[in-house]
């Protein structure tokens, strides 16, 4: 049994964050139909590494989907859509705003033709406001939320992340959103519309900023791979060359680290009681921690560690994770057939239930893969499908 597997979700959006959080219901179980252009198709296809042409982070974001490729922007494209929703839970879509309205495809008018339907609205900037309708992606995201701002070194530029990072945490929000959607409709037997900024959830994730700016003034500053918060916390690089990561969050452990290091007596002072008290000595704590590290290989490094039960990790590259014996025992990559490539290896379920638990069933499919079969499944004849493709609406 899955989790999701009454429901029914109408993927018409592009890139990341959407599609990312419908690949999620994918995973546990929902019948994701994903909707591309019949001639472009989604640019997430063109993104990052290829085999022979063929995109692998597609492979990724649209696994457990079928695929369909329908032009929108046609009329025929639009009846075909809005019987799609006549029968789905979900329509998730991240046009521009009035883009669907302009289509005759709003929110208000599908859930005429479906009271139930979820529609999940993911949008740079929102639906209202003075940047509403301008493009907008994670990078900008990464910008406008403080992110950029307090991430480098000290004397360095702002820093983005070299990935999908805002993208990635509106996609988790966006499937607990409609979580959250799904489960209010039970006792109201009605959908609704979430309208989500990609501004919004990185900014949630990055602390209490604003609480703090409004109360105290502060702004965060760059401070490296240094926290804020706590120290000692940074990476530390050891005599065979490897980097480590050191956290210390808990007090408990600060006074482990200390100890284990040989600066016993750094626990004793009064600031050590506190993290916001270490931080403000962090380059001795530093000094000690780095120091000790400097002088030993990462495997005896790592080996004291654990043995003082304080918290430490190698900084990984995908080689090393690949070799983990941790992920391996999580299960956390999974290799499938592919119908394009032969064999591909993707991440697996984020999370493990005990009764209805995710699988990954396939990966992301050619265009059109599954068109012939979605719109037999809406009743239309080989007739109508081939006049359909020959009037370029469906591919």
């Amino acid at each position: 049994m899955s989790s999701l597997g009454n429901l029914r979700v109408i993927d018409i959006a592009t890139l990341f964050a959407g599609p990312s959080a419908a690949m999620m219901l994918g995973d546990f179980g929902a019948d994701v139909i994903k909707i591309e252009h019949p001639r472009r198709g989604d640019p997430s296809r063109g993104h990052g590494a290829s085999v022979d042409g063929v995109g692998l982070w597609w492979k990724t974001l649209s696994r457990n989907k079928r695929t369909a490729a329908v032009d929108l922007s046609h009329e025929d494209g639009q009846r075909i859509l809005r019987r799609l929703v006549a029968e789905a839970d979900v329509l998730v879509e991240n046009f521009r705003p009035g883009t669907l309205e302009r289509w005759g495809l709003a929110p208000e008018d599908l859930r005429k033709l479906n009271p139930r339907l979820i529609v999940a609205r993911m949008t740079g900037f929102g639906q209202h406001g003075p940047m509403a309708g301008q493009p907008g992606f994670g990078t900008l995201a990464e910008a406008m939320s403080g992110f950029a701002s307090m991430t480098g070194q000290p004397d360095g530029p702002p820093t983005l992340p070299p990935l999908a990072l805002a993208d990635g945490i509106a996609g988790l929000a966006m499937a607990y959103a409609l979580m959250v959607a799904v489960h209010a409709r039970e006792a109201t037997g009605q959908g609704q519309v979430i309208d989500m900024a990609i501004i919004e959830p990185i900014l949630g994730l990055l602390g209490p900023q604003m609480t703090a700016y409004k109360a105290l003034g502060v702004v965060a500053q760059r401070t490296g791979n240094r926290s804020g918060s706590n120290a000692p916390r940074n990476t530390y690089r050891t005599r065979d060359g490897r980097w480590l990561a050191v956290s210390t969050s808990a007090q408990t452990i600060a006074k482990r680290v200390v100890t284990l290091v040989g600066r016993a007596d750094l626990a004793e002072q009064p600031w050590f009681a506190s993290g916001r008290g270490r931080v403000e000595h962090v380059d001795e704590l530093d000094a000690a921690v780095g120091g000790w590290i400097a002088e030993r290989d990462a495997a005896e490094v790592v080996a004291r560690f654990e043995e003082a039960q304080a918290a430490i990790a190698p900084i990984y590259d995908v080689a090393d994770i690949a070799e983990d014996p941790q992920y391996r025992a999580l299960g956390t990559f999974v290799e499938l057939p592919d119908e394009e490539l032969g064999r591909v290896t993707v991440q697996n379920v984020m999370f493990r239930l005990s009764e209805t638990p995710g699988e990954v069933r396939w990966t992301g499919r050619g265009l059109g893969r599954d068109t012939d079969e979605i719109l037999a499944e809406l009743g239309c004849t080989p007739d109508e499908i081939a006049a359909l493709r020959a009037d370029g609406v469906v591919a």
